[in-house]
């Protein structure tokens, strides 16, 4: 993954794509070789000042007891309030932060007082108000309704600008524009390349893309 690109791995369920970026904030640790970020080994890393380079944006989102506010200054506790407004703002949590009864100081005691999509909301807030220079995105628009995903598909094209990043997804629509498209198959990379140079080569990415768009 180049710096300041955006890679997506892709492949059927279960092949491996979620257990390979697992391994870049070493929720666990290869077995043989190894994994470097600007050339340094990961494993000769803090777990600290490796993690405070990588914002995770994963499927399922925990919000925990405490404030709107609390909840997105999570990873930067000593943010300002004009910080997390800021940070909301382009998340596109704002808006409906703005209706809660309390606004930003509105107390969540779980994440059923909001929908799916206003939680991962939340969770992008979060990483916008970090701007970590590493980005992981897994599955991050899944379970979501079309208009929030929408939403949520603009605020990771800001959170993106100036992170390089890696994109785990299932829908095409959302990666076809990547600098890397890498193929995953049985936990074997079998593809890699642009959406374009994918197409061209009518190979397990071009089978995919054919039959999630229905063309003959």
């Amino acid at each position: 993954a180049e710096p300041g690109k955006t890679t997506a791995f892709i492949g059927s369920t279960g092949c491996g794509k979620s257990t390979l970026v697992n391994l870049i904030p070493r929720f666990y640790d290869v077995t043989d070789g190894k994994i470097t970020i600007d050339g340094k080994d990961i494993r000769n890393l803090t777990l600290k000042s490796l993690r405070e380079t990588i914002g995770l944006v994963q499927q399922d989102v925990y919000l925990f007891c405490g404030t709107i506010r609390e909840n997105i200054a999570y990873g930067k506790p000593t943010a300002s309030i004009e910080e997390i407004k800021q940070a909301s703002k382009l998340a596109f949590a704002d808006s409906f932060i703005e209706k809660l009864p309390d606004g930003y100081d509105t107390y969540i005691s779980n994440s059923d007082m909001l929908s799916e999509g206003e939680v991962q909301l939340l969770n992008i807030a979060r990483i916008m108000l970090i701007k970590p220079p590493i980005l992981i995105l897994d599955e991050a628009t899944s379970n979501i309704d079309l208009l929030t995903e929408d939403m949520i598909k603009k605020a990771i094209l800001k959170l993106t600008e100036n992170s390089t990043s890696i994109i785990i997804a299932h829908r095409l629509s959302t990666i076809k524009n990547c600098d890397f498209i890498v193929f995953i198959e049985n936990g074997n990379i079998v593809e890699v390349g642009t959406h374009d140079e994918l197409i061209d080569k009518k190979g397990a990415y071009y089978n995919m893309y054919k039959s999630q768009f229905n063309i003959i």
